[in-house]
């Protein structure tokens, strides 16, 4: 180069080609999987937090039964207020459970309401245990 030129910069350049816009779906890709996994991972927590839920729920048909036959039958006036309160639970199962708790309700009237109650008689303690047995939990 001679003293007094400048240098041009504007070379043609044949081997390279102009600058190509290139489609990259990568980041949908990511953005996609990503979204399935977050609500994957959301339903698989809920699935487990219903099981845990229903697991630990509180069942008043199931503690009512235990409660019906852990009564002690010898004390009469406590255990007919018992029958007739945990037994209520169950009466609307059928028909023919609504008869037997009513039958032992007429039965169980005798011993409550008085200062001294005797003992239950061998057929109510009959009808107590037969609905007992006929109690699905």
């Amino acid at each position: 180069m001679k003293a007094g030129q400048t240098q041009s910069y504007d070379i043609p350049l044949h081997d390279i080609k102009p600058i190509v816009d290139v489609q990259e779906y990568s980041l949908y890709y990511f953005l996609g999987v990503s979204i399935f996994v977050l609500l994957l991972t959301c339903a698989i927590a809920y699935i487990v937090y219903l099981w845990f839920k229903r697991r630990n729920a509180f069942n008043i048909r199931k503690e009512h039964f235990k409660l019906l036959n852990s009564l002690d039958l010898t004390d009469t006036k406590q255990s007919a207020y018992a029958i007739t309160i945990f037994g209520a639970t169950f009466k609307d199962d059928s028909p023919r459970h609504q008869e037997m708790f009513a039958n032992i309700i007429n039965r169980l009237d005798m011993y409550k309401y008085k200062k001294e109650v005797k003992e239950f008689d061998s057929e109510v303690v009959g009808y107590i245990k037969l609905y007992e047995d006929m109690i699905d939990v």
